[in-house]
């Protein structure tokens, strides 16, 4: 079979079970199955496809089919402008989430070293992209599990910042290691009994340890603001991203630990997506 009977194929597949990016997908994964890029897949229609490489593309659609995330099925993601490793251990990295990083680009501009904390470091897209674009910044990222510092660590090494970077297993409450010129976090937000309206893609394949937020989705990021206001330099900056109806209970909790709120990004839905604020 060529490159363009198989993209067919597997489109019409996917199709049937009405995913919407069908094409897009199957041109995904044909590329992943070939090891080679979309491009590739594009320009080299009639191309054969060896047997062996045909039966991974159809085990790859087989589950996509069944709603399972196409950067789970390639291992990789797109996020900022590099590429990270990803597995199910960790949250796939979201667009919305490049607010964050671009606001601690404008907020870093002129600044020549700083030691940033990142609590829930996940697959380290944000810590690592920050450390990629500002040579001479430090980071240390923390989490829960192991399998995420596992792939934080492989994501490090591809963007060669392990020097600059270090991780420690633990839950936010424990870690007492530092003081903070900044502090990012991405915690868990969805209140427990608003998961399974989540759509299939995530609710069935993401790590619920990373979505979970407790009965009233502020659990987590309770722990997160108390933890920060003691982990920050004075001045120093909290990046904290949230979901689309917490902003006023967040704001209540920020300025309770003694943080001033600078500002509130919308993600590109336009929803409250992100509260950037400061310690006094």
């Amino acid at each position: 079979m060529n490159i363009q009977s198989a993209i067919i194929e597997g489109t019409k597949i996917l199709t049937d079970k009405s995913i919407n990016s069908a094409k897009l997908d199957s041109e995904i994964l044909l590329a992943s199955a070939i090891d080679q890029d979309r491009k590739y897949i594009i320009l080299n229609n009639d191309q054969n496809i060896k047997e062996e490489n045909l039966k991974y593309f159809q085990k790859l659609i087989n589950k996509r089919s069944f709603r399972e995330p196409i950067a789970y099925l390639t291992n990789e993601k797109y996020f900022w402008k590099y590429k990270f490793f990803i597995t199910n251990n960790t949250l796939i990295p979201r667009p919305d989430t490049e607010l964050i990083v671009e606001q601690i680009l404008k907020l870093t501009k002129f600044k020549t070293k700083m030691k940033i904390l990142d609590i829930g470091v996940g697959s380290g897209c944000i810590l690592l992209t920050i450390l990629k674009e500002r040579r001479n910044f430090h980071g240390v990222g923390i989490d829960i599990s192991k399998k995420c510092l596992n792939i934080s660590k492989i994501n490090a090494k591809n963007l060669e910042v392990s020097s600059r970077v270090k991780f420690f297993k633990t839950d936010v409450d424990k870690f007492a290691q530092g003081k903070y010129d900044l502090v990012v976090s991405n915690p868990p937000y969805i209140k427990k009994l608003d998961l399974k309206y989540l759509e299939k893609d995530v609710i069935n394949f993401e790590p619920k340890l990373a979505l979970d937020g407790g009965l009233d989705g502020l659990s987590e990021i309770r722990k997160v603001i108390k933890k920060s206001s003691e982990l920050i330099k004075k001045n120093g900056k909290f990046i904290l991203e949230i979901g689309f109806d917490q902003k006023n209970k967040v704001i209540n909790l920020l300025k309770d630990e003694g943080f001033y709120i600078n500002s509130i990004l919308k993600d590109l839905a336009m929803n409250d997506r992100c509260i950037v604020s400061t310690k006094i």
